[in-house]
């Protein structure tokens, strides 16, 4: 039967996990059972929500102290029959999470798709592999960079920033989340600009550059204005997922007329997935949702910044993008904030090499400018891919050697 498997942290005042897991599989599906005639059973059998494993798990002291009091906690498993909804994450979410995140004390952490469920889902039209092959780029992280203080500036600006972060090495330019369309700098003409601009870097380096550019405007319009994109030559975008919702996302992914890379951003997910008590897991949300829903790219905090994830959150997400146990295409992990040349090492220890070093004031900030910053980055890079240490490269390398004494190279556990 094709179904959806459901994996809920749940923090009980009782000690009866099974009978809560009773109670939500029935509550999300066929409503009761015990009570029913067995002619309605035998008719419903095939829509009743069924528990697969309850794990007991050990009591949390800084959980019990949020409550006020002891909470039983434990991993409840919970099969939902695909008969019960339409094949759409909408239609899933509701039906798994709807009412139940309501509760306040239930945390979604996982969901598992059946081979025939999962094959309703799109995946990325790119992914990693592909993503490479445009790019023509192997064997390496690929390195990313931001616009950064964009608002209020025009096209003379634009132009001028992405072409120093191009000539520095980068793999890919992104707009800022909150640039959005306006005077200054439309969106149809920051796309025309940066055709003008990567045209005449790519000449200089031999290197092809990306830039995504910020998707946004009302829902409706947002598929017109995407294939506009592609028309007008723009290499990717860049969609605030968790404003818009992911099955927005899925509908571009899957319009065979935008034919250009998604690159997701973790923008008001944090309203849904701080809690260690409700809402829903990180590794769930920014990695495998969306991996299945189509993102080439997904942006996460990394654990390094200001707004840093907990590390095993992080690498969380990571796996869930780039496992190969989700037959889909694999998602380019991109962990975010707080990123500078020094913290390279630790970066291509903690998410490989098919992983995306995204770097704002890391690029920006560099005493030389943009340019000199992704040469530092881009110099980090190849020399931890020959073995050497970063104060081994900088000996040879004058901008890795000015980022280093700015920011420093120790790394954080």
């Amino acid at each position: 039967m094709s179904v959806v498997t459901a994996t809920y942290l749940v923090h009980d005042k009782g000690t009866h996990l099974e009978k809560k897991a009773e109670s939500i599989a029935l509550g999300l599906t066929v409503g009761t059972w015990t009570d029913l005639p067995e002619l309605e059973k035998e008719q419903l059998k095939n829509h009743k929500g069924r528990v697969v494993e309850v794990t007991e798990l050990s009591e949390d002291e800084k959980v019990n102290a949020y409550f006020g009091e002891k909470r039983s906690r434990g991993l409840l498993k919970i099969a939902y029959p695909a008969a019960n909804f339409s094949s759409d994450l909408p239609a899933i979410l509701t039906t798994v999470f709807g009412k139940l995140s309501l509760d306040g004390e239930v945390k979604l952490v996982d969901l598992d798709f059946s081979e025939e469920l999962l094959s309703a889902f799109p995946g990325p039209s790119y992914g990693i592999d592909g993503i490479r092959k445009v790019l023509g780029v192997h064997g390496r992280p690929l390195l990313m960079s931001i616009f950064k203080g964009m608002i209020g500036r025009d096209l003379t600006f634009f132009k001028k920033q992405l072409k120093e972060q191009a000539l520095g090495g980068v793999d890919l330019v992104k707009d800022d989340e909150i640039l959005f369309d306006n005077p200054l700098t439309s969106f149809d003409e920051r796309i025309k600009a940066a055709v003008e601009v990567l045209k005449e870097t790519e000449e200089i380096t031999g290197e092809k550059t990306l830039y995504a550019v910020n998707l946004t405007g009302r829902t409706y319009e947002l598929k017109d204005k995407a294939k506009r994109a592609v028309e007008l030559g723009a290499s990717a975008l860049l969609f605030n997922v968790f404003t818009y919702g992911l099955d927005v996302l899925q509908s571009l992914a899957e319009d065979p007329d935008i034919t250009i890379p998604i690159m997701a951003h973790p923008s008001f997910s944090g309203a849904m997935t701080p809690s260690k008590v409700y809402g829903i897991a990180n590794p769930l949300l920014l990695g495998k949702a969306l991996r299945v829903v189509g993102a080439d790219f997904s942006l996460f905090p990394s654990p390094y910044g200001s707004v840093a994830l907990k590390k095993e959150e992080a690498l969380g997400i990571a796996e869930e993008l780039t496992t190969d146990e989700i037959k889909v295409k694999r998602s380019f992990p991109v962990p975010s904030a707080g990123i500078h040349p020094g913290l390279t090492p630790q970066l291509i220890q903690d998410f490989g090499i098919d992983s995306v070093i995204n770097a704002g004031g890391g690029i920006h900030g560099h005493p030389g400018g943009a340019s000199e910053g992704g040469k530092a980055f881009r110099d980090a890079i190849d020399g931890i891919l020959r073995d050497e240490s970063l104060e081994e490269t900088a000996a040879n390398s004058e901008s890795l050697r000015a980022a280093l004494n700015l920011w420093g190279g120790a790394v954080k556990a």
